[in-house]
């Protein structure tokens, strides 16, 4: 378990650096980011296990950030912060953390929640490695997918854009947001090249295609 990622995010250089020596020294890997802003632009290339983030965060605050990585993102989050009322920790779980740790808090107890975390995290990762919806199955870590029973041979863009609609059914993305999705922050790629994917994988999917709906002046998503 110890050889997972862990971001950390949150405004106080201190901070940070004492936790990231006490997390290493107990073998795990971890990133730096000084606010949600900055995290949101490292999550897609470092690809943490598990987000450690501060509530009170310039820019960015921590539940503003949750509610942002949660739209497209399952990693599991805990929350770090000096607000130890009640309704900040059930506002935190209801955004999707995992967790909530009162800020002072002993490095054993840290690292306590992060195993337990992640602990669930790993048990539920069969399940979640694979998607069922209608029709369509999608292998999430093996990049597999099947319609009917039967493979479907799709590139690595085409995949993650009936991945990321299969996955948020209903809901419509722009063209400029698949792009920063499937592409990347720092893509060069124009608006036109998500129309050219979309129009490949219908194909692929023969009577299935018209899954992927167009939402004309809007973009794309997925219906069942």
């Amino acid at each position: 378990m110890n050889s997972s990622t862990i971001m950390i995010i949150d405004d106080e250089p201190q901070m940070r650096k004492l936790i990231r020596m006490f997390l290493e020294k107990e073998g795990y890997t971890v990133i730096e980011a000084t606010d949600g802003v900055h995290a949101l632009s490292l999550i897609a290339k470092a690809d943490p296990q598990l987000l450690l983030v501060d509530v009170m965060m310039p820019y960015m605050d921590g539940f503003t950030f949750a509610k942002e990585v949660k739209r497209t993102s399952t990693i599991p989050l805990i929350f770090l912060s000096a607000k130890g009322d009640e309704w900040d920790k059930i506002q935190g779980l209801k955004l999707g953390g995992d967790d909530y740790i009162v800020k002072p808090f002993l490095p054993g107890e840290l690292l306590a929640r992060i195993e337990s975390v992640l602990r669930r995290s790993y048990q539920n990762k069969a399940i979640a490695d694979t998607l069922t919806i209608g029709p369509l199955v999608i292998e999430i870590e093996a990049h597999k997918v099947s319609l009917n029973g039967n493979p479907l041979s799709l590139t690595l863009k085409e995949f993650g854009m009936l991945h990321i609609l299969a996955k948020n059914k209903g809901r419509v993305y722009s063209r400029e947001q698949l792009l920063h999705i499937v592409w990347g922050e720092e893509h060069q790629s124009s608006e036109r090249t998500v129309d050219t994917h979309i129009k490949t994988l219908r194909l692929k999917m023969g009577n299935h295609g018209e899954l992927i709906e167009t939402v004309w002046g809007i973009g794309y998503k997925f219906e069942v």
